[in-house]
């Protein structure tokens, strides 16, 4: 948790029933007088964001700014993106998990117009009056509570497909491959299921673990308080050179790495898939 008079924000978790849909929920709330910018770091997850108070914004790449109404969903998220926080303003966001989403409206992450008001995705305003009731709840763990109640009716159970994947994704190499045997179906096939259900490609979410344990790595350095060793950082996760390290970087980031350690402080990483 991260606390101070103008700013507050905390990782709230869900229970054990829960934990194949959300990862976690994140609250956040500005009592400062000025807006608090922020960045968040690509997780591959999809989100869901209330939105309470002003109308916050998000842009990516400093070039389309967009107006968070009271409810949105935006995903998966492959780029760094930008928020604003306005004065008086808090946000609750929920992450995701694996095919959750899918779960819930039924619909391919990888058709998804995003990002989105989830009312047009189900042509119902159940969204809007699920805000409505929770601009009435003080707190942000009953706010999470009252949410959970409230998809708990509509989830549905996980495919088979999905299931061959997610296990091949745990313990395999080669995922497509895998998952193909397991279902008897043809890694192209397997290929559209994974991005059907998660929204990304298995090449992608390879490339992206990569760059993970990147950070992980440069996090012993900074909490240890010695300079990165990049070479070693380079070795350890597999990249071909300095170079794909950097051009990670600037993937996932928009940063260098020695520009991602100076404004580390101002980046906010979702716990990732």
């Amino acid at each position: 948790m991260q606390a101070n008079e103008q700013y507050i924000s905390k990782r709230i978790d869900v229970p054990e029933s829960f934990a194949e849909v959300f990862t976690y929920f994140y609250y956040a709330k500005n009592n400062g007088l000025k807006a608090v910018h922020k960045t968040l770091l690509p997780s591959f997850q999809t989100i869901m964001v209330f939105n309470f108070g002003k109308e916050s914004c998000i842009s990516a790449n400093d070039q389309i700014t967009l107006e968070v109404p009271n409810c949105l969903v935006l995903g998966p998220i492959k780029q760094p993106f930008q928020y604003m926080l306005p004065a008086g303003t808090e946000i609750l966001v929920g992450n995701f998990k694996g095919d959750a989403f899918y779960r819930f409206f039924g619909m391919s992450l990888a058709t998804l117009p995003s990002p989105q008001h989830p009312d047009e995705l189900i042509s119902d305003n159940c969204f809007t009056a699920l805000h409505h009731a929770l601009t009435r709840i003080v707190s942000p763990e009953e706010k999470v509570n009252f949410i959970l109640s409230f998809c708990q009716p509509y989830l549905k159970e996980s495919d088979k497909i999905f299931e061959a994947i997610a296990a091949s994704n745990d313990t395999a190499f080669n995922t497509v491959k895998v998952a193909a045997e397991q279902t008897n179906l043809s890694e192209r096939a397997i290929q559209l299921h994974h991005k059907k259900y998660l929204g990304y490609s298995a090449k992608e979410i390879s490339r992206y673990q990569r760059f993970l344990k990147a950070l992980e790595l440069l996090q012993t350095y900074t909490s240890a308080g010695t300079k990165a060793d990049w070479f070693e950082i380079v070795h350890e996760c597999n990249y071909y050179d300095q170079s794909q390290l950097i051009h990670d970087f600037k993937h996932f980031t928009h940063l260098s790495p020695k520009q991602y350690v100076q404004f580390q402080e101002a980046i906010c990483m979702a716990q990732p898939v």
